[in-house]
């Protein structure tokens, strides 16, 4: 390794453990001096106070539980004197609310006894990085968040600056070094997914793999084999050996959109993958260690999904360790200006055709719009705009949502689609590429037939996204 990549740790990693077992002491001190680290013990609260008050430390590793107190008093000291180190906290083996409290109150990573090595050098290793990462800059940390510079991207698609969306921007910044869980609320369209990529560009993890995960449209018997990946000839159409989302993310995030939706007996197997940090794929005996971030995020109000049983509580509980909220447009609709601008800019891009700016008549109707599905019906309008409008001004000819009746599913659908945004798109999709196909991809002809004019139907096959073979561009003339 080049010498300039080592300036952190060019001396070896100061570790202090603190634990009342002498027997576990020597075992985590051998094993971080394996690891090249220099290490401290301690029994009592007391010799690890004393410790810390004669040196500096990069990761102090405690139990919770100590004769003379709490470790947790030992991480409430250090975030109140503003020291460095990276506290990571050892717990007894199934007592969740251990766990979730010292991750609340700032623990970097907590461990589960009876601790695994290999699980306790990943996340030492994890701690020290994270430490190493923002040490040069601790005079910054007040004015500007640690990660803030990588996460600029990211936040910038956080289109806003009105104040429910600045506090959401901090508490991103404030919350993403740490490893505890992140559950993200709000309402369909509100941009959590684009929380999840901000908070993962703001951590230590930012090199690492985000991969995000729909859990609402897994099909159920394959959820398992989806997580946790799948030996060759572990199911039938299991032609080689794959990796799961857990195994996919090691290192990174693991964003799992829409937790509500997963099954309960998939909950119980995902609380056991999270507490454990460790999953088994299907057709293996040994089981993976995995070193994830988990960030959820969902619109249902979990709270009383656990209260109707839909939802298991101590799950509930291990993911909402740090919350989220996303609000809904209506609350910030300071903010429409600059979305439409961003949004209209990302139209024009992916149809590849000229847009104007909104108008202020159509920022005017957009203020008075119940606007209920939030950043995705306002992008679903400005479509529309953009498809109905002739010359060089949108138009603001929007349907008043408040007075339309719906009208009722076919008597074949089983359930109303959980993104009817989603749901439409596939229809009109279908629509557009059946009427394609039997007018020979003769645009021209497929327009007249589904009452469009020629620009409409290019818009909404270059939204959908749908391929047409080249050499029939000349009929459409």
């Amino acid at each position: 390794m080049p010498p300039h990549t080592q300036a952190p740790s060019a001396q070896p990693a100061s570790v202090l453990v603190v634990d009342d077992e002498p027997d576990l002491r020597t075992l985590y001190e051998l094993t971080l001096l394996r690891e090249g680290h220099r290490v401290e013990t301690a029994g009592t609260l007391a010799e690890a106070q004393a410790a810390l008050q004669a040196q500096r430390f990069r990761a102090v590793i405690t139990d919770m539980r100590l004769p003379d107190g709490l470790g947790l008093t030992l991480l409430q000291e250090l975030r109140a004197q503003q020291r460095a180190e990276r506290c990571i906290v050892i717990t007894a083996y199934g007592s969740a609310e251990n766990a979730v409290e010292a991750l609340k109150a700032g623990a970097f990573d907590y461990l589960t006894k009876p601790v695994d090595l290999k699980q306790f050098r990943a996340v030492v290793a994890s701690a020290l990085q994270e430490h190493d990462a923002v040490l040069p800059r601790p005079a910054a940390r007040s004015a500007q968040p640690d990660g803030a510079a990588h996460a600029a991207p990211a936040l910038e698609r956080l289109v806003g600056e009105s104040e429910p969306m600045r506090l959401v921007k901090q508490r991103i910044l404030k919350v993403a070094r740490s490893m505890a869980p992140v559950l993200v609320r709000g309402e369909s369209g509100t941009g959590k997914e684009l929380v999840a990529q901000a908070l993962h560009a703001a951590s230590h993890r930012a090199a690492a793999p985000l991969v995000a995960v729909n859990c609402g449209a897994i099909p159920e018997n394959l959820l398992e084999a989806e997580f946790f990946g799948a030996k060759k000839g572990s199911y039938t159409g299991a032609l080689a050996d794959r990796l799961g989302y857990f195994q996919a993310a090691r290192g990174g995030t693991l964003f799992l959109d829409e937790i509500g939706d997963l099954p309960l007996a998939m909950q119980s197997k995902l609380l056991r993958a999270i507490q454990e940090r460790s999953v088994r794929p299907l057709g293996s005996t040994q089981e993976d260690t995995v070193d994830v971030r988990i960030v959820s995020a969902t619109h249902k109000d979990l709270a009383a999904e656990v209260k109707a049983g839909r939802f298991r509580q101590d799950l509930y509980y291990r993911l909402n360790v740090i919350e989220i909220v996303v609000p809904p447009l209506r609350e910030r609709r300071d903010d429409l200006p600059a979305l439409c601008t961003a949004l209209l800019g990302r139209i024009a891009h992916e149809s590849g055709m000229q847009v104007p700016p909104p108008s202020s008549a159509l920022l005017a109707e957009l203020q008075q719009h119940p606007l209920a599905g939030n950043v995705r019906e306002l992008e679903n309008l400005l479509h529309r705009a953009v498809a109905m409008s002739e010359g060089d001004e949108l138009s603001a000819d929007f349907p008043d949502s408040g007075s339309q009746a719906l009208a009722p599913l076919p008597a074949g659908d089983e359930a109303t689609p959980s993104d009817l945004q989603a749901y439409l798109d596939r229809q009109e999709r279908a629509i557009l590429v059946r009427v394609l196909h039997e007018t020979g991809f003769n645009r021209t002809a497929a327009a007249a037939r589904l009452g469009l004019s020629l620009r409409q139907i290019r818009y909404r096959i270059a939204r959908l996204n749908i391929a047409t073979p080249q050499d029939n561009e000349p009929h459409d003339e």
